[in-house]
């Protein structure tokens, strides 16, 4: 069962900021990509119902194309359609969150696994890094999330793949839509800053090897964590 939440003037507002991004051909595939990105950055949280007029009137674009936008975003399961009462941002499932997880052990270790010789361009990674020190200085808890998030794109990016970049969105949004649910951000973001940095110091020195263990290890502790504390909430929210 979805809520009827409802994003307010100042966030349709913020939305409308990004009609620029549209440039002169609007499609689809854009209009889903800025949609990704702000449901991933938690502009429409899990549970919300997402209003046609609204968010298209926001962006400037017609009803058909916004419709197409939400049935590629439904596709990529960061959004449901229920019979008569609308599309609303997924709330994920403990399973899915398991499945996340394979997947990204399975693509982020390959990346990392298959560079090349160094030196490697690590600047992306690097301001990540420096994003998330910033962001725990300020107890910005949100903003830590999203620089582990953005590092581990960079990671991806590594690879110098547009398929697997574009894989990766997907998967890293809908992880994010498990991270909106959970009361207790810093718990959960702030004890992988220093492994980011861990991993980033390994690959300035060179040592695909080691990052490649150490990113393993990573995403090992950081799934059993996820998965307990997003499974406790889970619990709490079912009906007594």
């Amino acid at each position: 069962m979805y809520l009827r939440l409802n994003p307010g003037v100042a966030e349709l507002n913020g939305l409308a900021d990004d009609r620029a991004l549209l440039g002169r051909t609007s499609t689809a595939e854009r209009v889903s990509d800025i949609l990704r990105s702000r449901i991933a950055e938690g502009f429409f949280p899990p549970g919300t119902r997402l209003s046609e007029d609204s968010i298209g009137g926001a962006l400037g674009v017609s009803r058909n194309t916004l419709r197409e936008a939400f049935r590629l975003l439904t596709h990529e399961r960061l959004l449901v359609h229920e019979l008569n009462r609308g599309v609303f941002v997924r709330i994920p499932t403990v399973e899915d969150v398991e499945d996340i997880y394979r997947t990204r052990s399975l693509v982020e270790c390959a990346v990392v696994r298959g560079l090349g010789k160094p030196p490697y361009a690590v600047d992306g990674l690097a301001r990540a890094v420096a994003d998330g020190q910033r962001a725990t200085g300020e107890k910005d808890w949100k903003a830590l999330g999203t620089s582990n998030i953005r590092f581990h794109r960079e990671l991806v990016a590594l690879a110098g793949s547009a398929r697997t970049d574009e894989l990766m969105s997907g998967v890293l949004a809908e992880l994010r839509l498990a991270f909106h649910l959970v009361d207790d951000p810093r718990r959960l973001h702030e004890p992988y800053l220093a492994r980011n940095g861990q991993i980033l110091k390994a690959l300035q020195d060179g040592g695909r090897d080691e990052a490649e263990q150490l990113l393993a290890v990573y995403l090992a502790d950081s799934r059993r964590r996820v998965v307990e504390v997003y499974g406790q909430r889970v619990a709490e929210q079912k009906p007594k």
